[in-house]
């Protein structure tokens, strides 16, 4: 479990196939607090730590993981946004984040408004998924507010801290992005789906 909040940008260092899987060594300020098998959010993903080497440490996607995040997208040099798992006895900052990306969506848009900027993103309706105006969403891991909510489409408002402490800054148009839905909303939506005869 997650808050969406990014402790800090990771640096992809190497990526190496195995059969159909992907292991990812990430180079990172925290390296050192990390665990054997403890869970790290790359991007919005949870992974499993594998091992640890001074300040890196490696973790693996599974095909299924590659298919369905843009983590099969990333290079040796790439930045990801990292969180590690939620302390019990903190503060909720963000919103509740299992780490489960529903889905991906394309960045169509970057607008910049005098110290701010406004990133909108399209994404497959599909999938059943929905954004509201004024929930939570996550992208790449970080949670935000939706401003401007549309069927297969929505925009968040992001600070200068926010973009310069995430991978936001490295955003450009047509780039993939992670995607999960606030969880209420997805078992909102499933109930009503159950109502009306489309879900099993």
């Amino acid at each position: 479990m997650f808050t969406g909040i990014i402790e800090q940008l990771g640096i992809v260092t190497q990526l190496k196939e195995e059969g159909t899987n992907l292991h990812i060594e990430v180079e990172a300020a925290f390296t050192s607090e990390l665990q054997i098998d403890q869970s790290v959010a790359h991007n919005g993903v949870c992974l499993t730590v594998v091992s640890i080497d001074g300040n890196k440490y490696v973790v693996t996607a599974i095909q299924e993981t590659l298919e369905k995040t843009n983590l099969g997208k990333l290079s040796v040099g790439s930045k990801v946004n990292l969180e590690r798992c939620m302390q019990m006895n903190g503060r909720l900052d963000g919103h509740i984040v299992q780490g489960h990306v529903d889905q991906t969506a394309e960045v169509i848009e970057i607008k910049e408004e005098d110290g701010s900027w406004i990133f909108t993103f399209s994404y497959d309706v599909a999938q059943g998924n929905v954004t509201v105006e004024k929930g939570s969403v996550t992208v790449n891991g970080t949670s935000l507010t939706v401003v401007n909510s549309k069927k297969g489409q929505f925009s968040v408002a992001i600070i200068p801290y926010t973009y310069e402490h995430t991978v936001f800054h490295t955003f450009k148009v047509g780039d993939q992005v992670n995607l999960e839905f606030d969880i209420i909303g997805k078992y909102v939506a499933r109930y009503f789906d159950q109502i009306k005869g489309n879900y099993q």
